[in-house]
């Protein structure tokens, strides 16, 4: 990593973070600033740690802007793939692209939670399942989408969705995706309808709310394509721009009739204001079900778009965000930012 940090390298860029001991700031791999001395760096898996430790961000580098983004040459192979899904890619051609592919297996595994080759196939066993679901034969739709034999395909097929892959014809998929936030990488998915999930990747809870998606939905999640993930990434980074108040993207939650209640009115609070779980019970009618409200708070599982992060203690204080209190603490500031010119002071309580 100090290899790396002396380099520049960018294939590092977001794996781990430098922090100097004798200046007290972090940085991202790539900064162009001074490269300290071996024994005054301390190294980081991400910004949280890094801030959590008490360091304080480069404003060179601007390690908290958005990560996950690839590196150029990363980026050029992921159009490829966008283009052509059924490509399949060996480290030889991996090196013929000016890409180490022990490098892009660490960039994955970082990002995505499995290696390169793994995320090719899911893409592949995506596309299949749709063309199964959309009446193609289960041979005709493996060939199409890369598959040497019915048999490779129908073993890859189990292993990741845990089914036959005729089972597509009467079964539903949910497409994932990452999305690179300031706040260090989220998880989306999307059904036909909109998006179901959006998580920090790091939360405890999300392989619960991933299991839940599942029940709800009768689905296989699988790495893919959706016309909602651009519009929310789009959304997204207006909103941590400052520039985007109130999310558009469709939406697509499934909950109880009490929890969509208490969603429903969680996007009624005004951006840069926030409410308490006591007045989030009385709003609903309900003002004896404090506890439940707060249940049902953190049982959303869209975060930011519906904002949970809005709603705080009786005194103000900040209280359970399963992003982190860290998290919930920097966007209610942004918002408070975002909202004094408007106002022309702060208006959250």
């Amino acid at each position: 990593m100090y290899r790396a940090l002396l380099e520049k390298d960018p294939e590092y860029d977001g794996v781990f973070f430098t922090a100097v001991r004798t200046t007290g700031i972090f940085c991202r791999s790539v900064c162009t600033a001074r490269k300290p001395k071996r024994q005054n760096v301390v190294f980081f898996p991400g910004a949280r740690e890094a801030l959590l430790a008490g360091y304080r961000p480069c404003r060179v580098c601007h390690p908290l802007e958005t990560r996950g983004t690839p590196p150029a040459k990363i980026k050029t192979i992921l159009d490829e793939i966008e283009r052509d899904p059924a490509m399949r890619l060996n480290d030889a051609g991996l090196r013929a692209r000016g890409v180490d592919p022990v490098a892009l297996r660490r960039w994955f595994k970082k990002q995505h939670g499995l290696t390169f080759h793994a995320y090719l196939r899911a893409l592949r066993v995506g596309a299949a399942f749709g063309r199964i679901a959309h009446g193609d034969r289960t041979l005709d739709a493996a060939f199409a989408s890369g598959w040497e034999s019915a048999s490779a395909f129908g073993e890859a097929f189990k292993k990741l969705t845990g089914k036959v892959p005729s089972s597509a014809r009467r079964g539903a998929l949910v497409t994932v995706t990452r999305i690179p936030t300031p706040l260090g990488p989220m998880l989306a998915a999307a059904t036909e309808r909109g998006i179901c999930l959006l998580e920090f990747v790091d939360r405890r809870m999300l392989p619960t709310q991933l299991d839940r998606v599942r029940k709800h939905y009768g689905a296989s999640l699988l790495p893919g394509k959706s016309p909602f993930f651009d519009r929310l990434s789009g959304e997204l980074g207006r909103y941590f721009g400052g520039e985007l108040r109130a999310f558009t993207v469709p939406l697509d939650g499934v909950g109880t009739e009490f929890q969509q209640k208490v969603w429903t009115m969680l996007r009624t609070i005004p951006y840069g204001t926030t409410r308490s779980y006591a007045e989030q019970a009385r709003l609903i009618g309900m003002p004896r079900a404090v506890r439940a409200v707060a249940r049902a708070n953190g049982d959303n599982r869209i975060a930011i778009a519906i904002p949970c992060h809005r709603v705080v203690g009786s005194k103000g204080d900040l209280t359970g965000y399963g992003g982190g209190l860290w998290r919930k603490r920097w966007l209610l500031e942004l918002e408070r930012r975002g909202a004094e010119p408007a106002s022309g002071k702060a208006t959250g309580r």
